[in-house]
C-alpha cells in the first residue's frame, strides 16, 4: 500500500547553463539558516560548485545534493549541470526527484539546454515550477520569455496536466522571489519565501510503500578515503538500517551485501542515521561493488529495477601514456597501466563516458558527450599528476538499415548585428543549415542552425575570435542523420621544430616570418614538436633552436634588436580541436605541447608514400 510522505520534498534544479540555478540555491541555503551567521559560506557565491574546475569555468559539472528545512518539511535539493556536455549527470539524478524548478533567464529565454532538461523532466512525469530569473537585467523581457516557455511546454508535454505550471519571478543573486510580475514591479518581496512556499504547496511528497521490501536504484556514487565507496539513491520502498543484509543486482549478476552505514543529507553535510525510510535520498556505505544503474534491494526481491539509460556518446578520442622525449619529466603518473586504472575508475561515476582498450595500440579509446566533457576529464587527470597524450576528437558513427548515420547538433547563436557576416560565412563553410534568423531590434541577432558534430569541432574557440568575445553560442544534441562527406580543411599547415634544444630569439624570428608561433624564447622543444601555425596550407620544418651565426663581417642589421610578436597560447579545448589526425596533444601537469605522431621528418615522409 502506497502513501504520500508529507514531511519531505525531493526537487531538482534544472536550467540552461548560466541561467542562475546555483546562485538561486545559494539563497535558499542561506535564508533557511543552513549556515550560522559567522560561517564562511554566508559570504560565498556558488556554494555547491565546490570543485575547483567548476569555479574556474563558472559552470556546474557534477550534480550535487543539499537539503534545507522549511515549514517543518525537509526539502532535498538536487543541483544539476546546465551544459549540454554534462547531460548524462542530469539524466541520472532526475530519477531521484519528484518535481523540478525550471530556471529561465528573463533576457535570454529558453535555450537549447532548457529544452533538453525540460524534456527529460517531463518524460519522468515530474511536476514543474517555472522560475523566470534575473529580473534585474536591463534587457529583461519576462512576458515574452513566459510565452516562449509556454510554447516549449506545448511542444514537449505528454499530457494536458503538464501544461499547468505555476510561475515564480526571481532575482537570484539578491535572494528575492515574487509570486507575480506585478509583485516584482512593486518590490513586494525581500526574500525567497514566495518560492519556498510554492515548493511546499505545489510539489507533493514522494509516493512510497513503507511495508514493501527495501528497494533503491543507485543513481550516484561517491568515494571517501576512510569509508570507501558510497552508493546514493532514493529509497523507493521499505526502509534500510545499518547492518542490513541486502541484494545487489549488477548488470549481469546479483550478490549479497551488508550495509555498514546509512547517511542522509543535512545542509551540505552527510549525517549518519539509524534508519532511512521510503522517499528519502540516502547514501549507503559498504556496498563496494555498486555501480550506477544497479539495484539494491531486500533479499526477497527477485528482479532488478529498470537500469538508468543515458544518451550515447557522440565523440571519441584516444588517451595514452606520454611517449614524447620529455616523458616522465613533469608528471607523477606516467605508465599506461596506472592511466588505465584511473580511466576505469572514472567510468564508474561518469555515466556518459565510455572507456575501452584500443585494439590497435597501448592507449584507450575514450568516448564522451562533447568537446568540453572530454576536456574536463583530461584537465582532471592533468591536475592529478598524470602525463598523457591525446588524439583529435572523432565523431562516433552508427550503422542502421545499411546506412551510416552521424550525430547532429542544434546550434543557437546570439551575436551583435555587426558580426552576422562573420558567423554566416563560418557556418556556411562548415555546411551548417540555417533554420532561423531574427533580430531583436536593438542591435542583436538570434540564429539557429543544424550541423553535423564533425563539422562543429573547434567552432567554439573560433566563435570567440569572430565575435571578439561578445557572442553567445549554445548547442544541444539533435539526433542521428545519414552521414555526409566533409573534406574541407579548416586549418593551415603547422610549423614544426626540426631540431631539439631551447628556442632562441633568432629561431623564433625566422618562424614568425612564416606564421604564428605558440612558444616563448627559452622554451625547450624536441624534433617533431609543433611550435606554430603556418600562413600556408602545408607543414614546414623550422630550426627554432638555431643561434645567430657569428662572423667577422659586421652588417648594418647587427645592431638592431629582435622584436617578436607575443605567442598564441592555446587553451586545452582549443588545442584538442586544433590538432589533425597525424598529430597528438601532449598533456602534463606543467605544459600542453602539440606534436606530430611521427616525430622524425624522414619517417613522416615515408609514411605518406
Amino acid at each position: 500500500m502506497t502513501k504520500t510522505r508529507n514531511d519531505i520534498r525531493n526537487i531538482a534544479i534544472i536550467a540552461h547553463v548560466d541561467h542562475g540555478k546555483t546562485t538561486l540555491v545559494d539563497g535558499m541555503l542561506k535564508q533557511t539558516k543552513v549556515f550560522r551567521e559567522n560561517q564562511a559560506e554566508m559570504n560565498q557565491d556558488t556554494i555547491l560548485d565546490s570543485n575547483q574546475l567548476e569555479r574556474e569555468k563558472g559552470i556546474t559539472i557534477f550534480a550535487k545534493n543539499a537539503s534545507i528545512h522549511y515549514r517543518g518539511i525537509k526539502i532535498n535539493i538536487i543541483d544539476t549541470p546546465g551544459h549540454a556536455d554534462f547531460g548524462g549527470e542530469v539524466e541520472r539524478v532526475l530519477n531521484m526527484a519528484d518535481g523540478a524548478l525550471l530556471i529561465v533567464d528573463s533576457s535570454e529565454g529558453p535555450m537549447a539546454q532548457t529544452k533538453f532538461v525540460l524534456k527529460k523532466a517531463l518524460d519522468l512525469n515530474l511536476k514543474i515550477i517555472l522560475v523566470i530569473n534575473k529580473l534585474d537585467k536591463k534587457d529583461q523581457r519576462s512576458k515574452e520569455v513566459l510565452k516562449l516557455t509556454e510554447h516549449l511546454f506545448l511542444d514537449l508535454s505528454k499530457n494536458d496536466e503538464q501544461l499547468h505550471f505555476p510561475v515564480i519571478y526571481a532575482i537570484g543573486r539578491e535572494g528575492k522571489a515574487y509570486s507575480s510580475f506585478e509583485d516584482f514591479k512593486q518590490n513586494k518581496s525581500q526574500n525567497l519565501i514566495p518560492l519556498l512556499d510554492k515548493i511546499i504547496d505545489f510539489f507533493h511528497g514522494p509516493n512510497v510503500s513503507e511495508t514493501d521490501p527495501f528497494q533503491m536504484l543507485v543513481t550516484s556514487l561517491d568515494f571517501d578515503s576512510h569509508l570507501g565507496k558510497h552508493a546514493i539513491g532514493k529509497v523507493l520502498s521499505g526502509s534500510v538500517k545499518k547492518g542490513n543484509e541486502l541484494k545487489l543486482f549488477g548488470k549481469h549478476e546479483s550478490s549479497l551485501v551488508k550495509v555498514e552505514k546509512v547517511l542522509v543529507t543535512e545542509g551540505l553535510s552527510k549525517l549518519e542515521v539509524p534508519e532511512a525510510k521510503a522517499g528519502e535520498i540516502v547514501t549507503l556505505v559498504g556496498i563496494s561493488g555498486a555501480k550506477i544503474g544497479d539495484t539494491i534491494a531486500g533479499k526477497s526481491i527477485e528482479k532488478a529495477l529498470p537500469r538508468i539509460e543515458v544518451t550515447e556518446p557522440t565523440l571519441k578520442i584516444t588517451i595514452g601514456a606520454n611517449t614524447s622525449p620529455f616523458s616522465g619529466l613533469e608528471g607523477k603518473y606516467v605508465t599506461s597501466r596506472v592511466l588505465g586504472e584511473r580511466l576505469m575508475q572514472e567510468v564508474e561515476t561518469n555515466v556518459a563516458l565510455n572507456v575501452v582498450p584500443n585494439p590497435n595500440g597501448n592507449d584507450f579509446i575514450v568516448s564522451g558527450r562533447g568537446e568540453l566533457h572530454l576536456a574536463v576529464l583530461i584537465e582532471t587527470l592533468r591536475r592529478e599528476g598524470f602525463e598523457l597524450q591525446v588524439s583529435r576528437p572523432e565523431v562516433i558513427y552508427k550503422e542502421k538499415d545499411g546506412k551510416t548515420l552521424e550525430p547532429i547538433e542544434d546550434v543557437i547563436i546570439e551575436v551583435k548585428d555587426s558580426f552576422i557576416g562573420n558567423i554566416t560565412s563560418e557556418m556556411g563553410g562548415r555546411r551548417a543549415k540555417l533554420l532561423d534568423m531574427k533580430s531583436d531590434g536593438s542591435g542583436n541577432t538570434h540564429l539557429e542552425y543544424k550541423i553535423p558534430v564533425k563539422n562543429l569541432l573547434g567552432f567554439r574557440s573560433q566563435f570567440l575570435t569572430l565575435t571578439k568575445g561578445t557572442g553567445v553560442v549554445n548547442t544541444s544534441f539533435h539526433g542521428y542523420e545519414p552521414a555526409l562527406e566533409f573534406n574541407t580543411k579548416l586549418r593551415n599547415g603547422v610549423l614544426i621544430a626540426s631540431d631539439s634544444g631551447t628556442a632562441t630569439l633568432n629561431g623564433l624570428e625566422v618562424a614568425q616570418g612564416r606564421g604564428v608561433t605558440f612558444i616563448y624564447p627559452g622554451t625547450k622543444v624536441y624534433e617533431g614538436m609543433i611550435i606554430g601555425l603556418n600562413t600556408r596550407s602545408e607543414d614546414i620544418e623550422i630550426n627554432v633552436v638555431k643561434e645567430k651565426t657569428l662572423t667577422n663581417v659586421r652588417s648594418g642589421n647587427d645592431a638592431r634588436g629582435i622584436l617578436l610578436s607575443p605567442p598564441k597560447i592555446l587553451s586545452l579545448e582549443e588545442a584538442l580541436t586544433f590538432i589533425e589526425g597525424d598529430e597528438l596533444l601532449e598533456v602534463t601537469p606543467k605544459n600542453l605541447r602539440l606534436r606530430k605522431r611521427i616525430l622524425k621528418k624522414d619517417l613522416r615522409y615515408k609514411s605518406k608514400r
